[in-house]
């Protein structure tokens, strides 16, 4: 089989290499054989490749986070050979591949009304944004939501999920194209960073309303955290979800206190081990949502496995929008 491979970590032009004579990966203990139908970049694959990822798989690995496969060898699984799914690969034998494995308690029907490539980019980041929403934020059908990152993989999804819970939605995104998409996604209101320059708080205060925003959900960090510090409601919630911009930003706890909210971290990961029911019980949700037509995945690119590379220099340099969708 085809596979790229990580041996040494680095820029993904420089450490990514494609073996094409590999032998297929052997599944373990509640794993499945997966035939790659398609699989959708993540941030976390850039950073995975870079070595920068919280989670270090060992040498050699595959990337690829989340895809859309086809049964090939259940094992003891109860799944059956041929069934379409979508979930998380299992590294280091990832999805940028012609196979791969993954953890069979994770897999779930790929939804019928997505094609492979709206499949493969239904998983992690609409769980993400379930979990980060209703479980951590719990949000509530009138308040006003805030997105960074509006255009983005994450983001888009959590303007969509806002919706669909009844929230008023205020997205953020660099540049006139990017607030473009975020208004098609569904926002209500879109700040444009690029067009706002110094004064991205007063846009920020200005869209969100006097009262601010009740639930900001934060994939950025840096400056983005500083400004959703000015804008956060009374009793509002600030979600972390990431660090796109590269800059970790430190909480004044002193000014959460006197302001009355709440920084909330999210490593929607864990939850597959600490409370795997509530991967299970997203999944549910958002299947149904799915259904009925409540979110729909924006892919912005499909690009075959030897443009892969490509495809994720383009997302580790914030020049993409919605989600790039590798189909081997």
């Amino acid at each position: 089989m085809r596979a790229w491979q990580v041996h040494r970590t680095g820029a993904p032009e420089t450490a990514l290499q494609l073996g094409t004579d590999l032998e297929k990966p052997i599944p373990h203990d509640h794993q499945t054989l997966l035939r790659v139908r398609a699989c959708a970049l993540n941030f976390p694959d850039a950073l995975l490749v870079q070595g920068l990822y919280q989670e270090r798989p060992p040498l050699p690995f595959t990337p690829g986070i989340e895809l859309c496969g086809e049964v090939v060898d259940p094992g003891t699984t109860g799944l059956r050979a041929g069934d379409r799914v979508i979930g998380g690969a299992a590294l280091p034998h990832g999805a940028l591949a012609d196979y791969a494995l993954a953890d069979a308690r994770f897999l779930y029907p790929a939804p019928p009304e997505l094609d492979d490539t709206k499949a493969a980019a239904f998983f992690v980041g609409y769980q993400t944004g379930w979990v980060g929403l209703h479980t951590r934020a719990h949000l509530r059908p009138g308040e006003t939501l805030l997105v960074h990152a509006a255009a983005g993989g994450v983001g888009s999804a959590a303007i969509q999920l806002g919706k669909a819970a009844g929230a008023r939605v205020v997205g953020v995104a660099g540049g006139a194209e990017k607030a473009r998409i975020a208004r098609e996604l569904g926002a209500d209101e879109v700040v444009d960073r690029v067009a706002a320059g110094d004064d991205l708080v007063g846009a920020l205060k200005e869209a969100c309303g006097p009262g601010g925003a009740d639930v900001i959900y934060d994939p950025v960090g840096g400056s983005a955290f500083a400004a959703s510090t000015k804008v956060v409601a009374f009793e509002g919630r600030i979600v972390i979800v990431g660090f796109a911009s590269g800059d970790i930003p430190k909480a004044a706890t002193n000014h959460a206190l006197v302001k009355n909210y709440s920084v909330v971290g999210l490593h929607w990961g864990l939850y597959r081990s600490r409370r795997p029911a509530v991967v299970h019980e997203a999944a549910a949700a958002l299947a149904e949502l799915a259904a009925k037509g409540a979110i729909d995945p924006y892919v912005s690119r499909v690009l075959p496995l030897d443009r892969a590379v490509e495809g994720l220099t383009a997302l580790a340099a914030g020049d993409t929008t919605g989600r790039v969708v590798i189909v081997p």
